[in-house]
């Protein structure tokens, strides 16, 4: 996480002309001296912990022998090898950020994917043009006459023009994925994205359409690709479904820190068949800017919201005439303002487009205490009190 534009040990190792690289690059140096095995990476702005998570899980309900590491969970240099008896067939699967595409200089992925490029991180790049070459290099290190006689495969994804200009310069050629989510099947599968429990919203059919790409370039049998996203359990803390009671869904989207990161989840859950919004959202926290950001465009799916912490007179000042504000003040006062309120069908859902720190830890202890809070509600029967 070293600041490589403005650290002052990044500056004098550069001029004392010593090499700056991290454990992805120490991983792609040893990869000589593994049994023979493929490599996963996958980069870009949102997504990438869900879309790693599931590429892994499906290459284990295929029985493929895999490691899933990177920015995600163990680094994976703090894991043990694939095993020599998985020669050939093992693959490691690795999320990318920039910051380890920075340090890393010799990694040539099997499978590259990029899912999206948006403004992030640019007190660390000179520009946004500079954080999107940052994640350029992925491709870059690619053995093109891989990538050109399908060996190699490249996939991109998402509607965002960064992320297709990216792919246009990168290497264009007919091995190139381009799977984008509405050129995939288009009605056929988004039919199918009701059977996911996990995957819901048009940011996880992004994510689902990258994985099934990848699975594709691996060659897994679709019967398992297919069992595997029905049966993909979902991340902590990112749209986890929490429980059901009384027809009633809790949601924890404790991780979604930023307005542009909760947007997805409030996408996620339209009105019911008679137009009547199903969305209870507790929002609210420490605020990262001012305003709804990318939530402005989602708020008809919000039944009531329901404000925590120190962003909640801001957040009620913007929800003022578009939805009917509760400023509940705590995280348990909010889950029971909402059971007040929500009916069969419909979903409290914790997406606090804030910060944690001015009432927790950090987004798990937030989400933990979310999940707690509904455990005793569902011993309850549902009841609140």
């Amino acid at each position: 996480g070293v600041p490589l534009n403005r650290h002052p040990v990044a500056d004098r190792a550069r001029a004392a002309n010593v090499p700056i690289i991290g454990d992805i690059e120490l991983f792609a140096l040893a990869r000589p001296s593994l049994p023979p095995h493929r490599v996963v990476g996958i980069t870009g702005t949102n997504g990438k912990s869900t879309t790693t998570a599931l590429i892994h899980h499906i290459l284990r309900e295929a029985g493929v022998p895999t490691i899933m590491g990177g920015n995600i969970g163990l680094p994976i240099l703090s894991q043990p090898p694939l095993s020599p008896n998985d020669a050939g067939t093992g693959v490691y699967v690795l999320e990318l950020s920039s910051y380890q595409i920075d340090l890393t200089f010799s990694l040539d992925c099997d499978v590259a994917v990029l899912l999206n490029i948006t403004p992030d991180h640019l007190d660390r790049y000179a520009s946004f043009r500079a954080y999107a070459d940052a994640k350029v290099r992925l491709f870059d290190m690619q053995d093109f006459d891989r990538v050109r006689n399908g060996t190699a495969r490249q996939i991109f994804v998402g509607d965002d023009d960064e992320a297709r200009e990216v792919g246009e310069r990168s290497s264009p050629s007919e091995t190139t994925v381009w799977a984008h989510w509405l050129d995939s099947n288009d009605e056929a599968q988004l039919s199918r994205q009701s059977e996911w429990p996990a995957l819901q919203g048009p940011h996880n059919a992004q994510n689902a359409i990258a994985a099934i790409s990848v699975a594709e370039s691996l060659e897994i049998d679709l019967q398992f690709v297919n069992r595997a996203l029905r049966t993909y359990p979902g991340l902590p803390h990112r749209m986890e479904r929490v429980a059901e009671t009384n027809g009633i869904l809790f949601v924890n989207d404790s991780k979604a820190t930023n307005a542009a990161s909760a947007a997805p989840a409030l996408a996620a859950y339209p009105p019911a068949s008679e137009g009547r919004p199903r969305i209870h959202w507790i929002a609210g926290g420490l605020a990262k800017e001012d305003g709804l950001g990318e939530c402005a465009a989602h708020l008809g799916n919000v039944a009531r919201a329901y404000l925590i912490g120190d962003a909640a007179p801001m957040l009620a000042h913007h929800l003022a005439g578009q939805v009917p504000v509760e400023q509940s003040g705590t995280l348990d006062a909010a889950i029971r303002d909402a059971m007040a309120h929500a009916r069969s069908g419909d979903v409290i859902l914790l997406s606090p487009a804030a910060a944690s720190f001015d009432q927790f830890r950090d987004f798990e202890a937030r989400g933990d205490t979310f999940r707690a809070i509904v455990a005793k509600i569902t011993a309850a029967g549902g009841q609140s009190a």
